[in-house]
């Protein structure tokens, strides 16, 4: 008996054992990911692991946050070192040596100052005989001065003798005797008219000789040549024993002010962009730290063959600048806070632009207005709010309206 309840048992073990087999078999596949989920095998919760393990889940995308963040707008531009404004210093006579030379390349110099001096004894000397007419035209002058005085008496006494001899005309006078004495007085009167000529004559001696006094103060003047404006000396070529020449080559260059300029070319759709007062910062050569400047100049010109315009900088530094060197640079054409989107997020066809996001899991398109792109970030103007999550690389099996898994960009890069 005991042995027959048994042996009933076991089978009773064996057949719940099978039953229980049965029923965990649908499931047989995923039970081991069911265990490590700590979710209880049972046959319902098999089928439903079962059914999520059938279904693929959803693409990964990589996001990034819509943020905002200053951009600037910079323009390169490349030229030449020039003087803003440049001063010619040459000889103002002919034919002198220069004796005398005062300032050299590099120099700082002011308004009025000596650069260099011409030989001045030549026309030292004719100063000293210009000194000599001078006094002889006074000493003439004097004389034709005594001379109009002795008229004048002699004058007054013929005619006061000529008019006695008129009313001593009716017998007691001769007439050969009064018109001796009328002559006498037309002679007095000729020879007063002759001494105020010799007076303009010596007069308009003087004058000539006064003329020729400051026409060779003026030449000795230019014996000293000075400096028209402040500035500093860029180029000397004035050599002591050269003889000047007024149509020969400038003695000396003087940038006026020490002031220097970048001289760019910029292409003609560019040129609208500037504007005067816009910042730049300019890379002089040999120097690591860049210079800053402002545009000063736009040319209203454009070249008919290379179809560029002139554009000049002027440096605020100028102490290692050397006219005539290749200098470059980047000019500020605008600076904003704008929204911000990674580059490689953006789509463009033709003149109009697109960029995904994703909301509640799915994937939105935008049509935007792109601006400013700088570096791996582009402006937004229109089309996108800060804080949206932008796909960041644009991928052409994404359509709008699909279920996708949002990766940051942090995260990718750490499990990366």
């Amino acid at each position: 008996m005991k042995a027959l309840l048994g042996t009933l048992g076991l089978v009773a073990v064996l057949a719940a054992g099978a039953a229980g087999y049965a029923a965990m078999q649908p499931c047989a596949a995923p039970i081991q990911k069911a265990w490590a989920l700590g979710l209880p095998v049972g046959a319902p919760e098999c089928a439903a692991l079962a059914a999520a393990a059938a279904e693929p889940p959803p693409p990964a995308v990589t996001v990034a946050p819509a943020q905002k963040r200053e951009f600037v707008d910079r323009l390169f531009v490349s030229g030449t070192l020039v003087p803003r404004e440049e001063a010619e210093v040459g000889a103002r006579i002919d034919g002198l040596s220069i004796v005398e030379v005062d300032a050299e390349d590099g120099d700082r110099v002011k308004k009025g100052q000596v650069l260099a001096r011409l030989d001045r004894s030549q026309l030292d000397a004719l100063l000293a005989a210009n000194d000599a007419a001078i006094n002889r035209a006074d000493a003439a002058i004097a004389q034709a001065k005594s001379n109009i005085a002795q008229a004048n008496a002699q004058l007054k006494w013929a005619t006061s003798d000529y008019e006695r001899a008129q009313k001593l005309s009716g017998g007691v006078m001769s007439a050969a005797s009064v018109e001796q004495r009328e002559t006498a007085m037309e002679t007095a009167q000729a020879q007063l008219t002759a001494a105020n000529n010799g007076l303009s004559v010596a007069e308009a001696d003087r004058k000539s000789r006064d003329a020729e006094r400051r026409e060779l103060l003026i030449r000795l003047s230019r014996t000293d040549v000075r400096a028209p404006v402040s500035g500093v000396v860029s180029r000397r070529s004035a050599k002591l024993g050269a003889m000047t020449s007024i149509a020969g080559e400038p003695l000396f260059r003087i940038i006026e002010d020490g002031a220097i300029d970048l001289e760019a070319e910029a292409p003609q759709q560019s040129l609208a962009r500037f504007a005067l007062g816009m910042p730049a910062e300019i890379r002089l050569p040999g120097v690591a730290e860049p210079v800053s400047g402002q545009v000063r100049l736009i040319s209203e010109e454009v070249d008919k063959a290379s179809r560029t315009g002139k554009v000049r900088i002027a440096l605020a530094e100028v102490l290692r600048a050397r006219i005539g060197a290749f200098a470059s640079g980047q000019v500020e054409l605008a600076r904003r806070n704008a929204v911000s989107a990674p580059t490689a997020a953006l789509q463009r066809d033709g003149d109009a632009a697109r960029l995904y996001v994703v909301r509640d899991g799915r994937v939105e398109e935008r049509r935007v207005t792109p601006g400013i792109v700088e570096g791996d970030k582009v402006e937004i103007k229109t089309g996108l709010a800060e804080g949206e999550s932008v796909i960041a690389r644009a991928a052409a099996f994404l359509r709008p309206g699909d279920v996708v898994r949002a990766m940051p960009e942090a995260t990718v890069a750490v499990g990366g």
